[in-house]
């Protein structure tokens, strides 16, 4: 007994000469499929890098705080010990360092360039923290630090990580979204092409009919045609997404801008899914469009 797709991929070479082998319908399915999929690529992109961020970024920051002293300038030394002593006695805290002016001077540097004078700036005093798997009591330090360091400010990111957390989210969301907008349109656009190249073979149709043939029969034909031009074209979109995507630049050569954005491992094997999934879309699409438009023209 023969497989099904086996018979589906071999065809029927009587029932394949129903559907024009080239013209305006052959070349707009395998185009449709290919811009769709190079597009559906990059939004798959999109959705994954913004995901790796999220996790990323609030690894990052999970576990850090800063202590900001803002204070006269013969005070800073002082309160810096002040906070450096109330830190290394607070239950939760694995370790805190007192950023140099070097380091901060780093820190601000993508803004204000290299030869910004710190240490003639009034700019704050920053003492980064980790803290332990437990954590701290935020709330009990900021009342210490208030106590013995009234120039002393505890940012512990919360502010930081919750917009961040929110619009990767958003992104990830916006890009599922979009492949599914592009599914859409896809499978529209093959609908199209499928009821364009049913009522130009009208005719023959016809003496199909007046022969015998049953619309099954009939349908197959188009459905096998048009799948197969939308996995052909969207095998050949997927790949030029994949290279455009190989093509970006990295992080450090983009100088953060594009940060995560791509495949890494086994993440380069999902764009190739989308030709089957644009083929499922022409499948369906096209089986939908042929048996409604069969029984239009009864």
């Amino acid at each position: 007994m023969t497989n099904p797709l086996t018979l589906f991929l071999r065809g029927d070479r009587q029932a394949d000469r129903v559907v024009p082998p080239s013209g305006h319908t052959a070349w707009l399915t395998s185009f449709t499929a290919g811009a769709m999929t190079f597009l559906a690529v990059f939004a798959l992109a999109l959705a994954l890098a913004s995901g790796r961020m999220a996790d990323r970024w609030s690894d990052a920051l999970a576990r850090t705080a800063t202590v900001r002293i803002s204070a006269p300038p013969d005070q800073i030394e002082m309160q810096t010990r002040v906070v450096l002593d109330v830190l290394a006695t607070t239950p939760g805290v694995e370790s805190a360092k007192a950023l140099s002016d070097e380091e901060q001077r780093k820190l601000l540097e993508p803004w204000f360039g290299p030869d910004l004078p710190v240490e003639a700036l009034p700019i704050p005093r920053l003492i980064e923290l980790t803290e332990t798997a437990q954590g701290y009591d935020a709330e009990g330090l900021r009342q210490r630090l208030a106590a013995e360091a009234p120039g002393a400010v505890l940012d512990d990111h919360t502010r930081w990580r919750r917009p961040l957390a929110t619009a990767a989210g958003r992104l990830r969301v916006l890009g599922y979204l979009s492949i599914l907008l592009i599914g859409g349109t896809m499978a529209g656009m093959i609908t199209l092409a499928a009821n364009a190249a049913l009522a130009a073979n009208s005719q023959v149709i016809e003496v199909l009919r007046l022969v015998g043939a049953q619309d099954a029969y009939i349908a197959r034909a188009f459905v096998r045609r048009f799948t197969l031009r939308a996995f052909t074209g969207a095998l050949a979109g997927a790949l030029l997404g994949m290279a455009g995507i190989a093509l970006l630049p990295s992080a450090d050569a983009a100088g953060g801008f594009l940060t995560g954005l791509g495949f890494s491992g086994a993440g380069w094997f999902l764009p190739l899914a989308l030709p089957l999934i644009a083929a499922i879309v022409a499948f369906a699409a096209t089986r939908r469009a042929a048996l409604m438009k069969l029984r239009g023209l009864m």
